[in-house]
């Protein structure tokens, strides 16, 4: 079974209890569609994130937000193929996965694309008060042709 969730913003909590509550198993798929915040301060705080969620043994899948660092840009991920499509992976969390752009992946017997990213509204506000904000944090005009063309 594959569950769905929006941004957490690096609050693992929810899916903590829905992950114990539901009796979610390895074979179960969560897909967090942005900012899952695995990749938001860039410190131990990212990693204690990381370690609470991999150790429940659930693959979950990320979907690039507008309020994190993307994976390619970190040196700790690698590529690897996964269901049908490139994800990237750090070898500390092997359960936690971001979906490179474009990518087309089979969840569930669906035929699933993942291209992730937005204008970020708020980035000026973010900018004066201090908050993070990350230059590839939206894709590129490039990116974004590269992405539509994989799709044909």
């Amino acid at each position: 079974m594959v569950y769905y969730t929006d941004d957490i913003h690096g609050e693992a909590t929810k899916i903590l209890n829905f992950i114990s509550r539901f009796q979610i198993k390895q074979d179960d798929m969560i897909v967090i569609l942005g900012d899952a915040g695995f990749n938001y301060y860039g410190d131990s705080r990212d990693k204690n994130l990381k370690q609470q969620l991999n150790e429940q043994g659930v693959p979950i899948l990320s979907i690039h937000g507008n309020h994190e660092m993307r994976p390619h840009s970190l040196p700790y991920y690698a590529e690897t193929e996964w269901r049908g499509g490139v994800v990237y992976k750090e070898k500390t969390f092997p359960n936690l996965l971001f979906a490179k752009d474009g990518e087309i992946f089979n969840l569930d017997g669906m035929q699933t694309i993942g291209i992730g990213g937005a204008y970020s509204v708020d980035k000026y506000y973010r900018l004066q008060h201090g908050l993070r904000w990350f230059a590839d944090e939206q894709p590129s005009q490039e990116r974004r042709l590269e992405s539509m063309l994989r799709r044909c």
